[in-house]
């Protein structure tokens, strides 16, 4: 049935490679190189034909729906049974939406994540492919018409600029130990009416109630953040050749408002092409980690009722975070583009995910100019931290922490 896969421009195709960070050593040359090289964008997938089959039986053109992404979303939610009862049928629906998102703006394209999944887009805009049709099937009229609303915004948006090959930082230092998370204390927590909260799976299947947004309940629950980042900077410290100053004043990396400062510790790599961290301990409690240049990160990201989170996996995204920037598989770029954006790409250390995000950066022209000339030199991404040599002290200043 590809006969019929014509409906879209070019040759229909299969997927690109997965995006992989995790670097392999080549025997020949002994340096790191990534696992996997990426092959050509791909804007055209093959395997919707089952769909152009499909969308014939119900008496409609494929090639009517391609270019109209309003009676596309129209027709599949008349027949999101039908679609959803067969997994193959499903499947070719789902790349068929897929490619009239592809086709709605000349960079975008398909990538496949490195746990399988997939998504099309462009720089600015990503969306996860393998939940289209079950997102439709869940969503009322009103979700459907702002996700119409989103796609036709960002299709009439000027191009950015040229397009930009994917900021892809290959980790390639990892220490020599592994990092170990020091044990956190177990508590329980209850809700005011004396009942157990389960952070982490507080609303099970359901969506939070509304109320939840504005409300931190359990804050005390993050504490052992602090810990987990004391026992990252001794690790960094024992492992790479770097310099940790505790200063009070480094808060001001920082460029997010951070609430009362408990700690803070700089630690710099003795490479000009590494990236810093600082870490700020903060009194909410948290954490807030500044990457590089100019990103900041924290932790928790909210703290709300409704997000649910839980010291464990914030303590999962920070060790994420600050591992990778210290095996290289962090980078930034500024200025991205004609509205000067900023992005970052993270790669885990041991090539188990990754994370990256884009938008507009407030700061000062000084600090905005400083990034710039510094990120010009990194242009693929900060390099990995040196590694400390046996017998290599490090350099510590300030009282260390309280």
């Amino acid at each position: 049935m590809g006969d019929i896969e014509d409906l879209f421009d070019g040759p229909a195709s299969g997927l690109p490679a997965p995006l992989w960070n995790k670097a392999v050593l080549s025997r020949r040359t002994a340096q790191y190189r990534p696992a996997a090289v990426e092959g050509a964008s791909v804007k055209h997938l093959a395997g919707y034909a089952p769909f152009v089959v499909f969308c014939e039986s119900k008496g409609v053109s494929a090639g009517q729906l391609a270019p109209d992404l309003s009676a596309l979303l129209t027709f599949v939610r008349t027949n999101i049974g039908d679609l959803s009862a067969e997994p193959g049928l499903s499947e070719a629906a789902t790349i068929f939406v897929g490619n009239v998102i592809a086709a709605m703006r000349p960079e975008a394209h398909w990538r496949v994540m490195p746990d399988g999944s997939r998504e099309v887009g462009d720089r600015s805009m990503m969306i996860t492919a393998d939940r289209l049709i079950e997102g439709l099937k869940e969503a009322d009229d009103g979700m459907v018409a702002g996700l119409l609303t989103h796609l036709m915004e960002w299709a009439a948006d000027d191009p950015d600029g040229p397009a930009l090959p994917e900021l892809r930082p290959v980790p390639s230092g990892q220490a020599r130990e592994p990092f170990v998370r020091p044990e956190l204390p177990s508590r329980e927590y209850r809700s005011a009416d004396g009942k157990v909260i389960e952070y982490g799976n507080r609303w099970g299947a359901d969506s939070p109630p509304e109320d939840s947004y504005s409300v931190e309940t359990h804050a005390e629950r993050f504490e052992g953040l602090h810990q987990v980042a004391r026992a990252l900077i001794e690790y960094l410290e024992r492992a790479y050749d770097v310099e940790v100053s505790w200063d009070p004043a480094h808060a001001a990396d920082v460029s997010m408002n951070t609430d009362e400062v408990i700690d803070v510790a700089r630690l710099t790599p003795r490479d000009p092409l590494a990236a810093p961290l600082t870490l700020v301990m903060t009194g909410s409690p948290g954490v807030v980690v500044h990457a590089g240049a100019l990103h900041d990160f924290p932790f928790p990201i909210c703290g709300c009722d409704a997000c649910d989170e839980t010291v464990e996996s914030e303590a999962s995204r920070m060790e994420e975070l600050v591992l990778g920037v210290a095996a290289g598989g962090y980078g930034e770029r500024y200025p991205v583009g004609r509205k000067k954006w900023a992005e970052y790409a993270l790669f885990a250390a041991d090539g188990s995910g990754n994370r990256s995000g884009a938008g507009p950066w407030s700061a000062t022209p000084d600090r905005l100019a400083a990034a710039e000339e510094r990120l010009h030199a990194v242009p693929d991404g900060w390099s990995a931290w040196p590694l400390k040599r046996s017998g290599t002290s490090t350099g510590v200043s300030g009282p260390g922490p309280a």
